[in-house]
């Protein structure tokens, strides 16, 4: 459930507000709404901030064996050292790859030593090195004394003997371009400067890991200032109103809004009391961007961590679906995964990772559970399916095949079921039967959004609405059966019982178009809502067809686990062979593990890309949920 929330507005004393906020934090109940400040002080904390952040980035994962538990100002002293350290490294590291790059540029040249070259220049002869295209080569006049070097296919390297000629000097003018720029440094001197940067730059990065064991203690000091900026942030931003236009004292009177659980209202107004507060509590309208906070029991709150990291919050006006999001997401899982194998395998992870903590007397992570829930679903899957590890049935056993439904079972993959209202040879394989499974998925999910809907409007005609889309997603249901599954198995013509069932999923689609068309917009006034349609006639109508793509998205499930399954199936047949060899054992287990791993993988991407999306899109738009919400983040120590 999302936890009821009441907007507060609390007036104190200007020169009260941080003692106010010592309180209030003490208090560790009411998010404050102020999100800019300023001062100095602020400056300085995000200077801090920065700076220890980059230290336990420049540390990294080296960490010291014994923790070394420091003050604030200490962590700060040792983030200054290693933020110079860290300087220092970048220095060398700029001047090593200066080096590197003027060797590249002469390690065609070989060892040049521009101070020979000079000696020999302050004797009189005057030197130059030169590289050229070989036809302008052969082209220079025998007047130029040169001596080749090194001659390829299209070009020549030389060294031209400079006389001093007028001619000489006209010519070498012309060469420059192909003159090559004497370095300040020898090849020689370059690499042992870039042997002693590589040294320094070893023991920069020895000093630096040598800090590992403050890593603690900084992420800690990062802790502290985050919560010092907000102090600040609140102190400095407090909106100020000076008590009368004739006060001469400068008193000033500041406010600012907030926002607490309605359970707690009773203990904040007692602490405004106690303290000579001002206070408003009243009910937070739509206008106001109301923090969410969700409580749900322990089982439902396994979604949690990954809510937390999709990032998704509901808006406060809007629905917690967190166990409905549980729910279907293990069957979205198991689907996509769709091998039994591989559940067992996420669930000895799982396993393994909660004995840890046990061991070590620690809480088990709830993301270690969730991982637990989406093996055991896998496994389920995997079960009913008869799928284990991408082999064919004949490889499996047979109390394996039994325990599996035959109706999506690959024991009967090719095996063609009737119905009773069928003719001989009529009927649906499996992978229809699969189909039909996801189709219903959808058809249940959007159906339960629409009831959720239904309820909340339950005291409006607007529930007429969703029941008129409860209607459609009954009617269209039943064409995408005939028009994606089996045309001759759901015909339009199909009559079962005396019913008509193609005739009334025609009807349940016009009945509920226009439930929807006359109620979904209703405000009071069904004349406004039907104008409000009209006007919106083009989405309207687009709407029959988004409900139509929305079922039919589910075939997502069917389509991915298809793919996962013939991928461990492909990965099975290039090493079986291989196992009959024992020369080629570990490269068919190495064929296996890595193929499978890869399977895995990509299975787990596909999960956030469609088995999430169902969630967060396909059924959200249903419930006209934006997930547009922000965490409830209450102002504690």
């Amino acid at each position: 459930m999302i936890v009821p929330m009441k907007k507060v507005t609390l007036l104190i004393k200007g020169d009260k507000k941080e003692e106010t906020l010592q309180r209030l934090r003490k208090l560790g109940l009411m998010q404050v709404e102020i999100t800019e400040g300023s001062g100095e002080r602020l400056g300085e904390l995000k200077e801090q901030i920065s700076l220890l952040e980059n230290a336990v980035f420049s540390i990294g994962k080296a960490k010291s064996v014994e923790e070394k538990t420091t003050d604030v100002s200490e962590a700060l002293n040792v983030a200054r050292e290693i933020a110079s350290l860290a300087d220092r490294k970048k220095e060398y590291g700029a001047e090593r790859i200066a080096l590197s790059a003027e060797l590249d540029r002469l390690k065609q040249w070989g060892e040049i030593d521009p101070k020979e070259i000079e000696a020999l220049a302050a004797k009189g002869v005057k030197i130059q090195l030169y590289e050229m295209p070989k036809a302008e080569y052969e082209a220079l006049g025998e007047g130029v004394t040169t001596v080749k070097l090194e001659a390829g296919k299209s070009s020549v390297k030389f060294m031209l003997i400079c006389s001093g000629s007028e001619e000489e000097e006209e010519l070498t003018g012309a060469l420059s371009i192909y003159r090559l720029e004497l370095p300040k440094k020898s090849t020689e001197d370059m690499k042992a400067r870039i042997a002693e940067l590589s040294d320094r730059i070893k023991d920069v990065d020895d000093k630096i890991a040598s800090c590992g064991c403050y890593i603690g203690s900084m992420k800690e000091a990062i802790k502290f200032c985050e919560k010092e900026m907000e102090f600040e942030v609140y102190a400095t931003g407090m909106a100020d109103e000076a008590l009368s236009a004739d006060d001469k004292n400068g008193v000033t009177i500041s406010y600012f809004h907030g926002f607490i659980e309605a359970e707690h209202v009773d203990r904040l107004k007692e602490m405004a009391k106690a303290n000579c507060w001002g206070i408003s509590v009243e009910e937070p309208s739509e206008e106001d961007n109301v923090p969410t906070k969700l409580k749900n029991n322990k089982f439902v709150s396994l979604i949690y961590p990954l809510t937390d990291f999709l990032g998704t919050v509901p808006g406060y006006f809007e629905y917690d679906i967190s166990a409905w999001f549980l729910l279907f997401i293990l069957i979205f899982f198991g689907i996509i995964f769709g091998d039994g194998g591989y559940g067992l395998l996420i669930s000895a992870v799982a396993l393994i990772a909660i004995a840890k903590a046990r061991m070590s007397k620690k809480p088990v992570p709830p993301a270690f559970l969730l991982v637990g829930l989406f093996g055991v679903s896998t496994i389920l899957w995997g079960t009913l399916t008869c799928t284990w590890f991408g082999l064919s049935p004949e490889q499996l056993p047979q109390w394996l095949k039994a325990l599996s439904i035959p109706v999506i079972s690959n024991v009967y993959a090719d095996k063609l079921w009737s119905l009773p209202w069928t003719s001989e040879g009529v009927g649906l394989t499996t992978a229809q039967n699969l189909q039909i499974f996801c189709f219903s998925l959808a058809l249940i999910q959007l159906t339960i959004a629409h009831i959720k809907g239904a309820l909340r409007n339950r005291s409006s005609l607007k529930m007429l609405g969703d029941i008129g889309s409860i209607l459609q997603l009954a009617g269209i249901y039943y064409v995408v059966l005939s028009l994606v599954v089996n045309a001759e198995v759901f015909s339009f013509g199909l009559v079962v019982g005396g019913i008509p069932v193609g005739t009334v999923a025609i009807v349940l689609i016009a009945v509920g178009f226009v439930l929807g068309f006359v109620f979904s917009n209703y405000d009071g006034s069904v004349l406004k809502s039907v104008l409000e349609s009209c006007t919106n006639i083009v989405s309207v109508l687009l709407g029959v067809v988004n409900v139509f793509s929305d079922i039919v998205s589910y075939i997502r499930l069917w389509a991915v686990g298809l793919a996962g399954a013939a991928i461990s199936a492909t990965v099975n047949e290039l090493a079986g062979p291989l196992l009959g060899n024992f020369m080629f054992m570990i490269l068919a287990i190495v064929l296996l593990v890595f193929g499978h791993g890869l399977n895995m993988i990509l299975n787990v991407l596909s999960v956030i890309v469609h088995g999430i999306r169902l969630n967060t899109l396909e059924f959200s738009s249903h419930l006209d949920m934006s997930w547009s919400g922000r965490k409830f983040k209450p102002f504690e120590e």
